[in-house]
């Protein structure tokens, strides 16, 4: 769902080089080797346990393929009626749902949200600004993404989506409405709401009625519904993994919940988007137009991301470069990915779906399918290598001293420094001064200059060209670092921060079926740093003692889900809230108790209750007794997930010691504990 915020989650990517064939053939094998090539390149950088793959021609799928395997223990072969999770590419559907219902009459697009949905509201009056457009074109002001609960692991669940408005009622804006757009994942929750309330029917019935029935798409489904569920590509958490996972639920569907075939989402992307019938010419177009430049953004447009409506591009690269205009989006959910393509004007789709992997190498992927394709009609695309304009090492001028200071995202926050001799750093490796204005590594791949913006605000600038054997070339050009300003605090309010410190929050309210819990501990972090940033808590800044709000107001990717904080205290312990979870401070957790015999409820308001592991419990056996509906998960004293009964049917473990154990389920559920010593067994 392209890189959900989290306090909780890093990742790292290794790209390794992957050669394609050699050889002469004729042009329908060309295709065909082509996107497999591709197909594989994405699932060798990406590491995807499998990838599937179409392309569709004017009315018909003409190609469709797939690689890696189905499962690392069954013996099953992987097929093309496969299905996966195709996340963020929802967005698209719940974009061609609302154009639907606005070709015929039933919402206008510049209308308010409020207009349509009277429950609708937020502690910030600008919320009646919204507009149904800004919420498909990610210009809304909202937040971010509040799904705390939004993948579950075999559960339909859709409480993710049913709570927003209340969760919203509570949260301000980060911005005025349209004055910029940034990816927010609530507004198109709130906009799969406004389908359901203009049209009188359940968002997945409305989108089957309206869209996949008259299309004929027989192999795509929600959440919820009636379908063979070992169709789903099995998905891992780790490439050491054996166990594979119970299928993932991602419970706001018009966000990203929607399964699919890699044939179904290429040929909804044709149908509705290339073809007459579904949509009107006039919504069609619309859907197509720069959204992105009616509010801030980069004056150099030569980027990856260009919002239209749904769309995270509506000039894709590299066919930009040949006046082709390609429609593009995304889908990252935890563990499957995917990417459609689409050219309008010579009425193609291409769609590749991996488990494992990541979405921008399955939409390069896509674009190679295509580009093969269009060269068989003679028409070629422009994929020369880019390089940064040329500039020469120059004396930065004194004046650059000025813009020094503390620069944040949504996710981080870094003291930019500039020495005389022209040396930048911005928290990473250093940055030489040249003629251009612009700062560049040492080897000239990246570029950076300071810009002030028409907002009044100044942001670090970046440029760059990243290009991936296989898979072409993709460019950046992108705010990265806006200028965060002073926040004078009281000595007061920073003590109260400062307190807080290293400190660690355990999640209260995660069902438990949420796939958090085989991911990692799932906690919240929080740290100061008053002598670098006073007044700022990470990338926040303190409002007041049990207050911190983001700050940096980014268009683009950078300035996505804002992780405003709010500090409670019940009972003389202290309680997190952001984005939807609850976590409590982990000081209070209760020491696990080391007798052979013991039990464990769940708190009658559905909280969790959380165990640390001491020497009288460490190194026992600890077997678990589960209630109908709950599940335990046990974790080393690292974080690491050592056990988790819901994903993987675990109903033992060993207990490590300084590690932890949460029980969480329906309220009241109770869990039935039996602790043996390795002696006794």
């Amino acid at each position: 769902m392209k890189r959900l915020g989290s306090l909780l989650l890093t990742g790292a990517l290794a790209l390794s080089l992957w050669v394609l064939p050699a050889g002469a053939a004729e042009p329908e094998d060309t295709l065909a080797e082509t996107a497999h090539a591709a197909a594989l390149a994405a699932q060798q950088y990406g590491g995807a346990q499998s990838v599937q793959y179409a392309l569709w021609q004017d009315g018909e799928i003409i190609l469709t393929g797939h690689a890696g395997d189905y499962s690392r223990t069954e013996n099953r072969v992987l097929t093309d009626d496969i299905l996966y999770g195709i996340g963020s590419v929802s967005k698209v559907y719940t974009t061609a749902a609302i154009l639907k219902l606005s070709d015929q009459g039933k919402l206008r697009l510049d209308a308010p949200v409020a207009a349509y949905l009277p429950d609708f509201t937020m502690a910030d009056a600008r919320y009646k600004d919204i507009t149904v457009r800004m919420l498909l074109n990610h210009s809304s002001g909202l937040n971010g993404s509040t799904m705390a609960n939004g993948f579950l692991l075999n559960d339909p669940d859709t409480q993710a989506a049913d709570t927003l408005l209340e969760e919203l009622s509570t949260q301000t804006l980060k911005a005025d409405p349209g004055a910029f757009s940034v990816y927010c994942n609530d507004g198109f929750t709130l906009a799969e709401l406004v389908v359901e309330a203009v049209s009188g029917m359940d968002f997945d019935q409305y989108v089957r009625q309206a869209l996949l029935e008259p299309a004929g798409l027989e192999n795509t489904y929600f959440p919820g519904d009636d379908f063979d569920a070992s169709r789903l590509a099995k998905t891992y958490l780790s490439a050491q993994d054996t166990r594979a996972l119970p299928n993932e639920s991602v419970g706001v569907h018009g966000t990203g919940g929607i399964y699919a075939t890699a044939s179904d989402l290429a040929a909804f992307g044709g149908l509705v988007f290339c073809e007459d019938g579904t949509l009107s010419e006039t919504a069609r177009t619309a859907s197509m137009a720069e959204e992105y430049a009616n509010g801030l953004w980069p004056e150099d447009d030569e980027d990856a991301v260009a919002y239209g409506l749904g769309w995270d591009s509506v000039h894709w690269y590299p066919f930009a470069y040949s006046n082709i205009q390609a429609l593009a989006k995304g889908g990252d959910t935890i563990v499957y990915h995917g990417g459609l393509v689409v050219l309008p004007e010579y009425h193609m789709a291409a769609a590749v779906l991996s488990s494992g992997g990541i979405s921008t190498y399955d939409e390069m992927a896509a674009s190679q399918m295509l580009i093969a394709a269009l060269a068989q009609q003679g028409v070629t695309v422009d994929q020369t290598t880019h390089t940064l304009p040329a500039a020469e090492r120059a004396e930065v001028p004194a004046e650059l001293m000025d813009y020094v200071g503390l620069y944040g995202d949504s996710t981080q926050a870094t003291p930019v420094t500039l020495t005389e001799d022209g040396v930048l750093s911005a928290g990473g490796s250093p940055l030489y001064y040249y003629s251009d204005g612009s700062f560049r590594d040492e080897n000239q791949m990246v570029m950076v200059k300071f810009v002030e913006a028409d907002n009044g605000q100044t942001y670090l600038w970046q440029k760059a060209y990243a290009s991936v054997p296989g898979l072409g070339e993709l460019p950046s050009s992108s705010y990265i670092y806006m200028n965060l300003p002073d926040n004078p605090v009281s000595q007061e309010v920073q003590s109260a921060w400062d307190a807080r410190s290293g400190k660690l929050y355990v999640a209260m309210n995660l069902k438990y079926t949420n796939i958090q819990y085989a991911l990692a501990l799932p906690v919240a972090g929080l740290a100061t740093d008053p002598v670098n940033m006073p007044g700022y808590m990470v990338f926040d800044r303190m409002v007041d003692a049990n207050h911190a709000e983001g700050v940096a107001q980014i268009p683009g990717l950078d300035g996505r889900d804002w992780q405003n904080i709010t500090m409670t205290e019940q009972e003389g312990v202290e309680y997190l809230s952001t984005c939807g979870g609850f976590y409590m401070d982990a000081s209070a957790v209760e020491t696990l108790y080391g007798g052979a015999h013991s039990w464990s409820t769940v708190q009658a308001d559905g909280y969790a209750r959380w165990y640390r592991i001491d020497s009288t419990s460490a190194g026992k056996a600890m077997s678990v007794q589960l209630p109908e509906e709950g599940g335990f998960a046990v974790y080393d004293a690292n974080g690491t997930v050592v056990a988790a009964s819901w994903a993987w049917g675990d109903t033992s473990a060993v207990l490590p010691e300084g590690g932890w154990v949460v029980f969480s389920g329906a309220p009241d559920a109770r869990f039935i504990l039996t602790l043996t010593a390795e002696e006794e067994k």
